[in-house]
């Protein structure tokens, strides 16, 4: 039977996941303009501490939602929409897999280690090649601003389907 909500685990991993892409890109702009500085250092970990947590969320996400399929569109919804629904949320789970690895990628290839919490070391994905990290550095945000779009994207649907369309779509999520 198709559920008529997200379950609880579902919704509480969705909102902490917004919370934590959020603060991650914040961090980001305040520091990328940051001149060379401990307080830069800082906040370059707490990016990347939130990033490998977004990863590691979106892989239980990810296994939770096979365990747990989410409630059918509304049949009201024309096919190209639901469509675009399915492929935005496609879209997303790349994104959230992709922008954490590549900055991960990013610090590996520039030789700054990944060190979660600052206790647990995780390994380098690749070696030390100054040029591939800038190049990796420059997919990492051009993904990162293409999750946020998406993202964007996704909220306004939701809306959407809330204020105009009046239907139980973002209800469902808020539980």
């Amino acid at each position: 039977m198709t559920p008529v909500r997200y379950t609880l685990t579902a919704r509480i991993l969705h909102w902490l996941m917004v919370l934590l892409i959020l603060g991650a890109f914040a961090l980001a702009l305040s520091f990328d303009d940051m001149p060379l500085s401990p307080r830069k250092l800082q906040y370059i970990n707490y990016h990347k501490w939130l990033g490998i947590t977004v990863l590691w969320l979106v892989a239980v996400r990810l296994l939770w939602r096979l365990k747990h399929p989410a409630p059918e569109l509304p049949a009201h919804m024309p096919k190209h929409e639901k469509m675009l629904a399915h492929l935005g949320h496609i879209g997303l789970y790349v994104l959230m897999f992709g922008v954490p690895i590549g900055g991960w990628l990013m610090s590996s290839a520039k030789g700054f280690p990944v060190v979660y919490l600052g206790l647990i070391p995780l390994p380098d994905l690749i070696g030390k090649n100054e040029e591939l990290g800038k190049l990796l550095k420059e997919g990492h945000e051009l993904f990162a601003w293409g999750l946020l779009l998406l993202a964007a994207g996704h909220a306004a649907a939701a809306l959407k389907h809330h204020f105009i369309d009046k239907d139980d779509v973002l209800r469902r999520m808020l539980g």
